[in-house]
């Protein structure tokens, strides 16, 4: 902030115009504000805060701004010319006016008003921003960055106030530096923090709740045996406590389960009993029964004992017969056999040659493997001889020559010769293409990235532009949105100032005025030429609106581009796009290349493919050429030995069945003979008729058997000690066994019942409890999230015990800014206090507070620190100088801070000697090196004769004026 110009009138003790030269004042980098006592020195400086903040420090704020030395017709005004944030300002202020009525006796009172315009440096002239005190004062606080107070405290030091900012606690040098620096961000993390921390808690809360509804219902389960912890939703341990007593309540459901399972088991025994008792009953029932049954069937077995007796004897006679039966069938069969023999020995006799007609079958055999031997050693001739005919077809007709086998030969040896090498030439050629076919897979994984960058930075680029113009539209569009609400409050004001006439335009005589109730009007006002009406305030408003209408819709369409070329920067990076361009068609050519060298990989496996198909064919041709002996060819060969082979092989085998026959059939006669005899059969043929076919030998063998078990069946019954025992028993009850049964069942089924009921509540309790145990383990989590959000919001707000200092975020963070601004304080009061003092930041705590912006002061003459309240006043003046020095060149650095060009310091230098007012003015012309300038306001004679510019406020009769000395 650097002051340009100030022009007062009618304020405090100046009764006319006066006006300030800062420029020239601060040409020289320090000058004087000196006068007598009250003729006004910090009069300047309260014209200068109400201009900018529409009232004057806080010691004087009762104070009455007017001039008691003004004329009634001069109204108070402040006119201050000042550059802030790079922007020349214009802030012209009124206060309220009570001024002669035009008309009449008596005073009215004129409200406030205040403008502001802004200097454009391209017109060259003054542009109005603003009439409205709301929108001035906020616009005026957002480019100082400091309340009314602080700016007081910071840049005007006023009397009485000069030390406030050294001898500030912590809570007060914290909202100062929070608001010299930005830090409000951190602020913001802190409230971030407390706001997740309760979030997340009510989030535990919630699931609490949820876990105390599935205890509620366990508790129903129970039947109400469970007790409830007497824990609220967010409290510790209600988890724990929630399944401890769905624990016990497990425990006593289980408890119960047990007691239903004894008296079930009871249940069951008896009921066993009783249907043991039914079954018993039963069995002597039929036991009784059965016993009855068994002596009638043996009256009935005695009356057919005759039948029985004969058709035993039919049938041992047919086994006897049976035993003679094998020999007789295997005699009618050998018979069969060698007739059948013979015949075949004679067909396969008279197909071989004479030479082996009286041959036995030993000799036909081994001429029979003596051909097949030979036939065996001509099949991989045969195989070769297949594969050369499916090579020479393959070769378009090569084969169709006929060559000698010597020559074929010769040709096979020569061109075999030259094989490994022709073979290692054709591989090379193939691995070479695979590789370029690998190569060109990658290249394809890198050419569809690359080309969506281009196509990204492309639409970067056009975005940029599109951005620019957006930017400038919505530039325009804030333009045009002041000038028309600045031409309707220009309207609205002279609408106001109008208001009278359009007033005097409703009155009647005999009716009160609306304003001050007479009913009389002796002179109503009148509208002039100017006269704005309503509709045309109305239509200012509108034409403001539509202006604020365009210039939302021109931030939407600039926010909208923004969004687009974010998304395209983030696609395409900070490459330009040529050289995306160039990387992706060097990719291009790349993936050509390489698709073109993998394009001969079929080819080269097509040539290594037929040269090892030559050099087969050859390997064959010089084996067929062994194989084929004196045939024209290895097929016809093995044609002729299999011929033979077979010949041979089915003469023997015929001669071998033939004997063989002969002499099965000599030996089943003897056979059939022995046993005919041994079953007592005088000749074979008494044996075969004693044989009975297999019907008649079933049908007697089933009478038989069925006679044998219903003998024996019944003989079993009546010899069965427990079927007798009934029958000397009395009848058995089973209607009374079954009715003590089912007495038993319903019993059984009551306990069943109260079983399953507990089973039942078991597993309702298990499933809840297993609910309730999961929302544990999945609130768990967010029950962390909520001890680490509410441990950080702790940390950050400085009240965690982890915090030992109980520095808040922003506090910590503002600490280092202090410490900069005590580096820097310290260069200057070091100079001030001959290298004596050095201001150091201390985070120790006070008391009970929170520590973090202390400062102490270095005694290098005693090598102690102590507090600066400890300092003496003219210690504390230049202490507190240096520190205010310091906090402005801190502000200056820092990015985004205010700049501080012009600094008022209000009287103090009356405390220091001489030799430390020499070394306090060397520090403050020191400032001119960083292009501030300082106003030393001071009333001390000596300091005249030192500061060469100069403003005197000069007291008298008719109020004070200022006047510039020196240069």
């Amino acid at each position: 902030m650097r002051l340009h110009r100030l022009d007062i009138t009618a304020f405090g003790p100046f009764g006319g115009e006066q006006s300030v030269d800062f420029d020239a004042l601060s040409a020289a980098g320090l000058f004087l504000l000196h006068g007598p006592t009250g003729a006004g020195k910090t009069s300047v400086l309260d014209a200068v805060c109400y201009a900018l903040y529409g009232a004057v420090p806080g010691a004087r704020q009762g104070m009455t701004l007017r001039s008691d030395h003004a004329d009634p017709g001069t109204r108070t005004q402040v006119t201050l010319d000042l550059t802030v944030a790079g922007r020349r300002l214009e802030i012209t202020r009124q206060p309220p006016w009570e001024r002669p009525k035009l008309r009449g006796t008596g005073t009215t009172t004129d409200k406030a008003q205040t403008w502001l315009r802004e200097y454009d440096a391209a017109a060259g002239a003054w542009r109005d921003l603003s009439r409205s005190h709301q929108e001035i004062g906020e616009e005026i606080s957002r480019l100082l960055g400091m309340s009314r107070e602080q700016f007081c405290q910071v840049v005007l030091l006023p009397q009485g106030d000069f030390a406030r900012f050294l001898r500030a606690d912590a809570e007060a040098r914290g909202r100062l530096l929070g608001r010299l620096f930005d830090t409000q961000r951190f602020a913001d993390v802190e409230k971030r923090l407390a706001d997740r921390r309760r979030a997340t808690e009510a989030q535990v809360r919630e699931g609490d709740a949820a876990l105390l509804a599935d205890a509620h219902r366990m508790q129903q389960a129970a039947g109400d045996a469970m007790e409830l912890p007497e824990l609220a939703p967010g409290e510790p341990g209600l988890a724990d406590a929630v399944l401890a007593a769905a624990a016990v309540a497990r425990a006593t459901a289980r408890e119960q389960l047990t007691v239903a399972h004894c008296r079930l088991a009871a249940a069951e025994s008896a009921h066993a009993a009783a249907g043991r008792a039914l079954e018993e009953t039963r069995e002597l029932a039929r036991l009784q029964e059965r016993f009855a049954q068994a002596r009638e069937r043996a009256r009935l077995l005695e009356e057919r004992a005759g039948d029985h007796r004969a058709a035993q004897a039919r049938m041992e006679r047919s086994r006897k017969a049976e035993a003679v039966a094998p020999a007789l069938e295997l005699r009618d069969a050998a018979e069969a056999d060698h007739e059948r023999a013979a015949r075949e020995e004679s067909r396969a006799r008279a197909l071989l040659p004479e030479t082996y007609a009286e041959a036995g079958a030993t000799g036909l055999a081994a001429a029979a493997r003596r051909a097949a031997e030979e036939l065996g050693g001509l099949e991989s001739g045969r195989r070769a001889e297949q594969r050369l005919a499916v090579l020479l077809d393959e070769r378009a007709g090569l084969d169709r020559q006929e060559r000698a086998d010597d020559g074929v030969l010769a040709d096979a040896e020569q061109w075999l010769a030259g094989w490994e090498e022709t073979r290692a030439g054709l591989q090379a050629r193939i691995d070479a293409a695979q590789e370029a076919a690998t190569r060109a897979e990658q290249l394809a994984e890198r050419r569809e990235p690359a080309q969506r960058r281009v196509r990204a930075a492309r639409e970067r680029d056009r975005l940029a532009a599109e951005t620019e113009a957006a930017a400038a539209e919505v530039r325009r569009a804030e333009q045009e949105t002041l000038a028309a609400k600045e031409h309707w409050l220009e309207v609205k004001e002279r609408r106001l100032d109008g208001i009278a006439a359009e007033l005097a335009a409703r009155l009647a005589d005999g009716e009160p005025c609306a304003v001050c109730g007479a009913t009389e009007h002796p002179a109503p006002a009148r509208k002039d030429a100017g006269h704005v009406d309503r509709e045309a305030e109305d239509a200012a408003l509108a034409a403001y609106q539509q202006a604020q209408q365009r210039r939302d819709e021109a931030e939407r369409r600039h926010g909208a581009v923004r969004e687009a070329l974010a998304a395209a920067g983030a696609e395409a990076g900070d490459d330009p796009l040529d050289r995306l361009a160039r990387e992706a068609d060097e990719i291009e050519r790349l993936f050509g290349q390489a698709r073109r060298d993998a394009s001969a990989l079929h080819a080269a496996q097509e040539e290594l493919r037929r040269a090892e198909q030559e050099r087969e064919r050859a390997l064959l041709e010089e084996e067929l050429a062994h194989a084929r002996g004196t045939a024209a060819s290895v097929a016809a060969r093995a044609a002729q030995l299999e011929r033979r082979a077979a010949l041979l092989t089915d003469a023997a085998e015929a001669v071998r069945a033939a004997e063989d026959a002969a002499q099965r059939l000599k030996d089943a006669d003897a056979r059939l003979a022995d046993a005919a005899f041994r079953a007592g059969f005088d000749t074979p043929r008494d044996a075969a008729e004693a044989l009975l076919s297999d019907a008649d030998h079933r049908a007697l063998q089933r009478r038989l058997d069925a006679w044998q078990a219903e003998e024996a069946a019944v003989r079993a019954l009546l010899a069965e000690a427990d079927a007798a025992a009934a029958a000397q028993q009395p009848p058995a009850d089973v209607a009374a066994a079954e009715r003590a049964a089912t007495d038993a069942a319903e019993r059984l089924r009551a306990a069943a019942s109260a079983r399953d009921a507990a089973a039942r509540r078991c597993a309702e309790l298990d499933r809840l409890s297993a609910h309730a145990a999961q929302g544990v383990r999945r609130l768990a989590p967010l029950r962390e999230e909520y001890d680490r959000v509410a441990r950080l919001a702790a940390l950050t707000a400085g009240t965690s015990a982890d915090n030992e200092r109980r520095m808040r975020l922003e506090s910590y963070v503002l600490a280092a800014r202090l410490e900069q601004v005590a580096a820097a304080a310290t260069a200057r009061l070091q100079r001030m206090s001959s290298g004596r003092y050095t201001l150091v930041h201390s985070d120790d705590r006070t008391g009970r507070g929170r520590s973090g912006l202390g400062l102490h002061v270095v005694d290098a003459w005693t090598g102690r620190e102590r507090d600066t309240a400890t300092l003496s006043g003219g210690e504390t003046f230049f202490a507190s100088l240096a520190l205010a020095l310091g906090l402005a060149d801190v502000v200056t650095d820092e990015a985004g801070g205010v700049r501080l060009d012009t600094l008022f310091i209000d009287e103090g230098f009356g405390s220091l000697d001489d030799q430390t007012l020499d070394e306090v003015l060397d520090v403050l012309d020191s400032l001119r090196e960083r292009d501030r300038s300082v106003g030393i306001v001071s009333h001390v004679a000596d300091l005249r004769r030192r500061v060469h510019a100069q403003l005197e406020v000069v007291k008298g009769r008719t109020g004070s004026d200022l006047r510039r000395r020196g240069h």
